[in-house]
């Protein structure tokens, strides 16, 4: 398990991880590389859900944003 920041150059920011397990796996599609995986999710993806969970809050999700920019009431 892990405490600290990781740095994400993609999405230009430091995201805080607690109690986070690091390991490297085999990658499910080939099985001659290997991922970096953060909670068994693989990192690319980990990243992702983390800034989506900043962008958008905990409890919104993309789909509930309107075309205007605004959130659905």
């Amino acid at each position: 398990m892990c405490n600290s920041r990781i740095n994400s150059e993609e999405h230009r920011r430091k995201f805080d991880i607690k109690n986070d397990i690091f390991k490297v796996e085999k990658n499910p599609t080939n099985d001659n590389k290997l991922v970096l995986t953060i909670n068994r999710q693989p990192i690319g993806e980990w990243f992702k859900e983390q800034f989506g969970k900043l962008r958008y809050g905990f409890h919104e999700t993309p789909g509930e944003l309107r075309k205007g920019g605004g959130l659905k009431l």
